[in-house]
C-alpha cells in the first residue's frame, strides 16, 4: 500500500509531460527522433561501451481507436564510437532518415550498420499487434453515437478511452507461476476550445484552463492491478480514461496518447527486502518454536490418555501373566516326555531322507536333457522375430509408397500405428470429402491463372474509366463532345495545347482521386471474380472435378484393401512373438527347474546328516526343562510385587495427563493472541506485495523493445498513439 502511494507522484508528474506533448502534435508525429536534445546525448555516457536503442513508436489511428499505420522511429547510441553495429528488427521500409549510412541485412532480420563512429538514425513501418489496444468511444445526452455522426451536435458529451493491456509474462511470483502485465502507464491528453467546450471533467485526471483553451490530461495503468492482486478497497488502478464537457457544435481536432513503462523500470526494490526478511525469519522462528511446543504437549497429552485408558489392561495383563506363568511350568514336565518320542522320529526321518536322495537324482536327469532341446528351440526365438518384423517392416514400406502415389497425405506406417492411420484416411475420403478436395485443387488453379492477368484486366479498366471520366471533364470544361470525338479532334489538331492540358490535367487529377481509385479497383476485382466463376462453370472444369473424385474413389478402395493384407499378416506376425516368447518362458522355467533339482539333492544329503544332530539336541533339550521350570518359580513371585505396585503407577499418570492438557491450551491461546497478532500486525501482505512489485520491475525492464533488438542492447521504448480529427 505505502510502496503503491509512495510513486503516485511520478505518475502526475508524466502527465504534466503529456500535456506539453498534446500541444505540439504536428512536430511529433513524424519526427521520428530524429532531432535529440544534448541532453539526452550526454545522458548515453552512462553507458560508454553499451549500445542503447530508443525507440518511438507512432500509432496513427482513426477517431475510435483502430490504428490505420504504425511508424517507428529507432535512435542507436553509439557511445563506443564502432564501425560496425549490428541491429535486429523486424520492421518493413528501414531507411536511414539522419545520415547516410549503409546497411547488409542477414538471413535473421539481423541489420549491420556501416557506423563508421556514428549514431545511427532509422525509421520503418510495422503490422504487428500492438502490445496496448486503445478504443475511443463517444456518448451524446447518455446515448452512444459515432464519431461521424457527433460532429456538429450539441450536449453533454461523454468520450472514453479504454486500454486493453496484450503484453505479458508467465513468472513464479511468491512460490506459484503467475501473469505479469509489463506496466504500461497510459497518458492521455487532448486540447479542447472554450467556445465549443464547458464544464469539462475528467476521471483520473487534471484539467487546465488557460482562458481560451481547456487541456485534459488522464493516465490510466490497465494490467497493474492483476498485477499487484490487491483488492479493489485498498487501492485503485484505472484501465480507462473519461472526460466528460458541455458541447456547442462538437468538432475535434485529435487526441494524443503516451504509452511508457519506465515508471517500474526506476524503481529501486533491492534494498526492501532487508528489515521485512529480518522481521519475517524472527517471527517465523517464533511461530515453529511455538508450533513445536504446541504438537509435543498434544503428543504428551495422548501418550498419557493412550497408557491411562490402558490401565485396566496393564492390571489384568499381569494377573493374566502370573496364570499363563504356572501353566508354562506345567507344561516343562510335559516337553519332557516329548522329547523322548522325538529322538525315535529322527530315525525314520534319517531313512526317508536317503530315499528322497535318489528319486531327486532321477528327477536331475530328466530335467537336464529338457532344458537341453528348449536351449535349442530358444536360440532361434530371436532370428524368426527379427525375420517376422523384417517382413512387415517391407509389407509397411511398400504400403507408404503405394499411398504417397494416391497422392494422399499420411504419417509414416509403423506396425503400431498402421491400423490408426488408414482408418483415418479411409474415414476421411467420403464423397463430400472427395468432392471438396477435387473442386479447391481446380478453384485454386483456375483462381492462379485468372490473377495472372490482373495486370492486364486492370489496364483495360482503367481504360475504360477514363474514358467515362474525360466525358465528365469535357462537359465541366464546356466542351460539348464525347471522349471519342475528342481525342479525334486532338489527333487531328484541333484542340489547342493550351485546352488540351487544362483537360489533360483534370483528367489526371481526377483519375488519382480515392473515389476513382476504388472504383477501377472494384471493377477489377470484379471482373477477376466473373472470369474465375466463368471457368469453374466450364465443361472442362467440371470433368476435371469428376475426375479427381473418380480418383479418390479408387483410392479409397485401395486404401481398405491394403489395411486388410496388413492385417492379415498382423496376425501371423503377433502369433510368431506369441510362439517364441512361450519358447522362451519354458526354457526359463526348466532352467529353474535343473538349478531346483540339485538344490533339493544338496538339501536331502544335509538333511541327512541334520537327523543326527537333532537326536543328540534332544537329550539337551530334556536337560533344560529341568532348568526351566525352576526359573519359572522365581518369575511368578516377581510378577506378584509387580500387581501389587500398579496402583501407585496410575494415581502418578493422572497427575500428568491434567497437568499436560493444561499446558496444551496455555500454548495454545499464547500463539493464537499473541504470536498470531503479531505476525498479522507485523507482516501482513507486505512480502508478498513486495514480491509481486520485483515482478512488475523486472517484467518491465525485460521490455525494451516493440520492433526488435539486439540481444546486446541497452533499450527502451515508447508508444504515441495519435487519433483523427472529427470534422463537420
Amino acid at each position: 500500500m505505502n510502496i503503491v502511494k509512495k510513486y503516485a507522484p511520478k505518475v502526475l508528474s508524466l502527465l504534466l509531460s503529456l500535456t506539453i506533448i498534446c500541444g505540439i502534435t504536428a512536430m511529433t508525429a513524424y519526427s521520428a527522433g530524429a532531432e535529440k536534445s544534448s541532453s539526452e546525448s550526454s545522458a548515453s555516457s552512462d553507458t560508454k561501451d553499451k549500445l542503447t536503442k530508443e525507440e518511438t513508436v507512432y500509432v496513427i489511428a482513426d477517431a475510435e481507436g483502430n490504428p490505420d499505420k504504425v511508424i517507428v522511429s529507432d535512435w542507436i547510441k553509439n557511445t563506443g564510437k564502432l564501425d560496425k553495429i549490428e541491429d535486429k528488427t523486424s520492421l518493413d521500409k528501414v531507411k536511414n532518415i539522419k545520415g547516410d549510412e549503409k546497411y547488409t541485412l542477414n538471413g535473421d532480420n539481423m541489420y549491420i550498420w556501416d557506423a563508421k563512429g556514428s549514431d545511427i538514425y532509422y525509421q520503418g513501418t510495422s503490422k504487428k499487434d500492438l502490445p496496448v489496444d486503445l478504443s475511443v468511444s463517444y456518448r451524446l445526452d447518455g446515448k452512444a453515437i459515432s464519431p461521424k455522426d457527433l460532429a456538429g451536435k450539441s450536449g453533454r458529451v461523454t468520450m472514453r478511452f479504454d486500454y486493453k493491456n496484450n503484453k505479458y509474462e508467465n513468472v513464479v511470483v511468491n512460490g506459484k507461476k503467475t501473469k505479469i502485465y509489463v506496466p504500461f502507464v497510459m497518458l492521455t491528453g487532448t486540447m479542447l476550445d472554450n467556445e465549443k467546450f464547458s464544464n469539462v471533467s475528467v476521471n483520473n485526471g487534471k484539467v487546465i484552463n488557460d482562458g481560451s483553451h481547456t487541456i485534459v490530461a488522464g493516465f490510466a495503468t490497465p494490467g497493474l492491478e492483476e498485477d499487484l492482486d490487491l483488492k479493489t478497497d485498498e487501492v485503485e488502478f484505472p484501465n480507462y480514461v473519461e472526460i466528460q464537457a458541455d458541447v456547442k457544435d462538437f468538432e475535434l481536432t485529435t487526441t494524443m496518447t503516451l504509452a511508457t513503462n519506465d515508471v517500474f523500470n526506476d524503481i529501486d526494490f533491492s534494498k526492501a527486502d532487508e528489515k521485512i526478511d529480518e522481521l519475517d525469519k524472527k517471527l517465523n522462528k517464533l511461530t515453529d518454536a511455538t508450533d513445536k511446543l504446541i504438537d509435543g504437549s498434544s503428543k504428551l497429552y495422548g501418550g498419557l490418555s493412550t497408557m491411562l485408558s490402558k490401565s485396566d489392561t496393564l492390571i489384568s495383563g499381569v494377573k493374566n501373566l502370573v496364570s499363563g506363568a504356572k501353566q508354562l511350568q506345567s507344561g516343562t514336565s510335559k516337553l519332557d516326555k516329548g522329547a523322548g518320542k522325538l529322538d525315535k522320529g529322527t530315525g525314520a526321518l534319517k531313512k526317508g531322507a536317503g530315499t528322497l536322495s535318489v528319486g531327486i537324482s532321477t528327477l536331475q536327469a530328466g530335467v537336464s536333457q529338457l532344458a537341453s532341446g528348449l536351449g535349442t528351440l530358444s536360440g532361434n526365438s530371436s532370428t524368426l522375430n527379427s525375420g517376422a518384423k523384417q517382413v512387415f517392416d517391407t509389407l509397411l514400406s511398400t504400403a507408404d509408397k503405394q499411398i504417397a502415389a494416391a497422392g494422399i497425405k499420411a504419417e509414416k506406417l509403423t506396425i503400431e500405428n498402421y491400423s490408426k492411420v488408414l482408418s483415418g484416411i479411409e474415414d476421411s475420403l467420403t464423397d463430400d470429402a472427395l468432392y471438396k478436395i477435387a473442386y479447391n485443387t481446380a478453384l485454386n488453379t483456375v483462381t492462379e491463372t485468372v490473377k495472372a492477368q490482373e495486370s492486364l484486366i486492370k489496364s483495360q479498366v482503367e481504360e475504360a474509366v477514363k474514358q467515362q471520366v474525360l466525358e465528365g471533364v469535357l462537359k465541366k470544361a464546356g466542351l460539348n463532345m464525347s471522349a471519342a470525338e475528342y481525342n479525334k479532334a486532338v489527333a487531328a489538331g484541333s484542340i489547342s495545347s493550351d485546352v488540351k492540358a487544362q483537360i489533360e490535367g483534370a483528367l489526371d487529377q481526377q483519375m488519382k482521386t480515392d473515389t476513382i481509385t476504388a472504383t477501377v479497383k472494384a471493377k477489377v476485382d470484379e471482373q477477376i471474380q466473373s472470369l474465375i466463376d466463368s471457368n469453374m462453370n466450364s465443361e472442362t472444369v467440371k470433368n476435371q472435378i469428376s475426375e479427381g473424385v473418380a480418383k479418390g474413389k479408387s483410392g479409397a478402395s485401395a486404401i481398405s484393401e491394403l489395411k486388410k493384407q496388413l492385417d492379415s499378416y498382423n496376425k501371423f506376425y503377433q502369433g510368431v512373438l506369441s510362439y517364441t516368447s512361450g519358447v522362451d518362458s519354458a526354457k526359463s522355467g526348466v532352467d529353474k527347474l535343473n538349478t531346483g533339482s540339485k538344490d533339493l539333492s544338496t538339501g536331502a544329503n544335509k538333511l541327512v546328516k541334520g537327523t543326527k544332530t537333532l537326536k543328540k539336541g534332544t537329550k539337551d533339550l530334556k536337560k533344560g526343562t529341568k532348568t526351566l521350570n525352576s526359573g519359572m518359580k522365581t518369575f511368578v513371585s516377581g510378577l506378584d510385587k509387580l500387581s501389587s505396585g500398579t496402583g501407585v503407577l496410575i494415581n502418578g499418570v493422572k497427575q500428568l495427563k491434567d497437568g499436560s492438557l493444561a499446558l496444551n491450551t496455555g500454548l495454545k491461546t499464547y500463539k493464537e493472541q499473541g504470536v498470531n497478532t503479531l505476525v498479522k500486525a507485523v507482516n501482513g501482505d507486505v512480502k508478498g506485495l513486495l514480491n509481486r512489485l520485483k515482478a512488475v520491475s523486472k517484467v518491465s525492464s525485460n521490455y525494451k523493445s516493440f520492433g526488435g533488438i539486439n540481444p546486446e542492447m541497452d533499450g527502451k521504448v515508447d508508444f504515441i498513439y495519435k487519433t483523427n480529427s472529427i470534422e463537420k
